[in-house]
């Protein structure tokens, strides 16, 4: 039985919008911000640059 949650995210996928949960992504030995861009060192937990953090 789908949920709240899932009803609301397919609403949004069908409208456009990304629902995925983002994550670091990985450029050679540096984490970098899907948001902003910023390249950190693998074990950073929060974006020093805009202060995003993965969910």
């Amino acid at each position: 039985m789908a949920t709240a949650n899932d009803i609301f995210d397919e609403f949004l996928n069908d409208n456009g919008h990304d629902v995925e949960q983002q994550t670091w992504e990985e450029d050679y030995n540096k984490k970098r911000c899907p948001e902003c861009g910023g390249l950190h060192e693998m074990s950073a937990v929060e974006c020093s640059v805009c202060g995003w953090v993965p969910e």
